[in-house]
């Protein structure tokens, strides 16, 4: 049995850059994965991944998607390779969408620069998009995408630069509370550290005993689309985009090929009952909301699937993170649920969950997602 300062289980966007930040601050520090690193198994694959600061879930985001962009170019300048491409983003939606006004609200609350186009506008702008008449529509002009994999291969580079442990293809078993620390049992043997990080993603919930059922894995599906190859092109300043659709909240990214779109529905999606167990093959109903929304938003796209990815989300109750120490281990620093919106935000969870592990300090921004506030839930449900 070896020991370690902070073991970190789940090596992907979260984890990966965890790694690396705890290492830089002179921790030991081992990572488990139980793929193999950079794997598209779970929740950091898919090329692109989108950036704002407009943030329409709730303006309590806002200081943290700023401190994630900061780290990001931190992080670019470091690895010398770019991780974040800044194109814009435009919102739409019908009069009174919650997308659009809470994306508005959060820029008035902190003073975000933005812009409002009626849809005469949006034809002459972005002439690859289309509203009807009556819509609403924000653009962000600093928003843009992360390249997802990029952003992973980072974190695990820089990891072991710093010299971080990492083993792939290592399952963990079991992850109990020793005394002041933590052991872990797993396929490559039993480890002991002073605190434990569980960020795997959609295999979280087999770690966090009762704060586990709180958690709901959704299958998502992402679509790569072909388009007129004149259109929607990054080098010719194409923005992302998002649509508050009555089939749901679907956006998209410009196109990083030629002729090529990505897609994807944000709303709903199958709940999972195994994440080890997901059809990742491209169904009927996968693609039912597509033509009605091709048709209405995306002139110069057809609704052809050119290929496809299934990604997962892990969901909690009210959509927000679970960022912050197991309600009962105390010792177990849980980086979870981020319910299809969190991976921008990996590199300040990583610098978050780096404090809380080495020196017990949350830092104030990251409050409102502690695990804590389940705990009447969990004891409700047993």
């Amino acid at each position: 049995m070896t020991g370690y300062d902070v073991i970190v289980i789940g090596v992907g966007g979260m984890g990966a850059l965890a790694c690396r930040e705890l290492a830089r601050r002179g921790a030991r520090v081992l990572g488990l994965e139980q793929f193999a690193l950079g794997h598209s198994l779970g929740s950091s694959h898919g090329e692109t991944r989108l950036y704002r600061r407009t943030y329409f879930e709730s303006p309590q985001y806002v200081p943290l998607v700023t401190r994630a962009l900061e780290l990001w170019r931190e992080l670019e300048a470091e690895s010398g390779r770019t991780l974040a491409v800044e194109t814009g983003l435009v919102l739409c939606g019908p009069p009174g969408s919650a997308v659009v006004s809470g994306a508005r609200a959060a820029a008035l609350a902190h003073g975000l620069p933005f812009d409002r186009l009626d849809a005469r506008h949006l034809g002459e702008c972005f002439p690859e998009l289309s509203v009807p008449p009556d819509w609403e529509i924000l653009v962000e002009p600093d928003a843009g995408f992360l390249r997802v994999e990029e952003c992973v291969s980072v974190g695990i580079e820089l990891a072991r630069r710093a010299g971080a442990e990492l083993l792939p293809g290592t399952t963990v078993r079991e992850l109990q509370q020793d005394g002041a620390g933590v052991r872990v049992w797993s396929d490559a043997g039993e480890f002991r550290a002073e605190r434990a990080i569980v960020c795997p993603g959609a295999w979280a919930s087999s770690l966090l005993g009762p704060l586990g059922r709180v958690l709901e894995v959704r299958r998502k599906v992402l679509l790569w689309l072909s388009a007129d190859a004149a259109a929607h092109r990054l080098e010719a300043g194409a923005p992302a985009f998002g649509f508050d659709a009555p089939e749901g909240f679907v956006y998209g990214f410009p196109a990083l090929a030629a002729g090529v779109v990505k897609l994807a529905m944000h709303s709903g999606g199958d709940v999972v009952t195994d994440p080890s167990q997901v059809d990742r093959s491209l169904r009927a109903e996968d693609t039912a909301w597509l033509p009605a929304v091709v048709a209405r938003h995306l002139p110069r796209i057809t609704p052809e699937v050119v290929r496809h990815r299934v990604c997962l989300y892990t969901m909690t109750p009210d959509e927000d993170f679970l960022l912050g120490p197991d309600p009962e281990r105390p010792s177990v620093i849980v980086a979870a649920g981020f319910s299809g919106h969190g991976f921008k935000f990996a590199s300040v969870i990583a610098e978050a969950v780096a404090g809380l592990a080495l020196t017990g300090a949350a830092a104030a921004g990251v409050r409102f997602l502690s695990p804590a506030r389940f705990v009447e839930s969990v004891a409700a449900s047993e």
